[in-house]
């Protein structure tokens, strides 16, 4: 039988996710990743101990039926909420639409991650044994957001809530949790700004004249699940180029 840890973690088709994957792949863990439509890269693929999962985060009837067999027959180590949506909703736009938004930015952002860290917790809890939550939250459960991403903001921000009050009752039985706060980081989201505003704006509140790149966030994930920090459940880990400061 493999010694090798599981990990699950959702949206890791491209950006912060895929570097995530492919570091526990490169460390020798088994990866289960998700997506919603896009292909999974050759880099993941390519692997044997890589499991690709297409899903829809907002279809919770869909989870029901695919990660939670995930989480309850092959029982991962690490789970990793990284998957979310960057939609705006300007607040001079008509209620329903902009509800609408709202309904679907909670639901994939946290509702989902909720339901998911409900199902690890419960998994390792039957198996009495050790576990490891992260949630990719963002620098704006912190600072905010323009008007326009306030739901975005705020679902983060519910993230960041979330991981506190499972490390607090949690940890002591054995299972922590941690988020991590990006900034900008150098995903197709940030290309796209970059062509539209121009780096300089981009870059203008960091303490360094380059974007964040993905891979630092993988690199503080991997210490993470390492499990040598367990007293740090509960805590956020802010990675943003120094344009936030706590």
């Amino acid at each position: 039988m493999s010694d090798r840890k599981k990990v699950l973690i959702t949206g890791c088709s491209r950006g912060i996710g895929f570097e995530i994957a492919r570091l526990f792949l490169k460390e020798k863990w088994h990866v289960t990743g998700t997506a919603k439509k896009s292909e999974f890269p050759g880099a993941l693929k390519q692997s044997e101990f890589f499991e690709g999962i297409h899903v829809d985060l907002e279809d919770i009837s869909s989870l029901k039926k695919t990660l939670h067999t995930v989480i309850t027959q092959k029982k991962p180590d690490v789970l990793v909420n990284n998957a979310g949506i960057f939609t705006d909703a300007d607040f001079e736009s008509d209620d329903e639409s902009w509800l609408d938004v709202w309904d679907k930015t909670m639901t994939v952002n946290l509702k989902s991650a909720a339901l998911l860290s409900k199902w690890f917790l419960q998994s390792r809890l039957d198996l009495n044994s050790d576990g490891i939550i992260i949630n990719i939250a963002s620098r704006a459960s912190y600072r905010g957001d323009t008007q326009e991403y306030a739901a975005y903001a705020a679902s983060k921000a519910g993230m960041v809530a979330l991981t506190k009050s499972m490390a607090r009752d949690f940890s002591k039985r054995g299972i922590v949790a941690y988020s991590i706060a990006p900034g900008f980081i150098e995903t197709d989201m940030a290309r796209h700004a970059v062509e539209t505003h121009g780096k300089d704006y981009i870059t203008r509140d960091s303490v360094f004249d380059e974007i964040t790149q993905p891979v630092e966030v993988a690199e503080l994930v991997m210490f993470l699940a390492s499990g040598k920090v367990p007293h740090a459940s509960g805590q956020t880990f802010h990675i943003n180029g120094g344009s936030y400061m706590l």
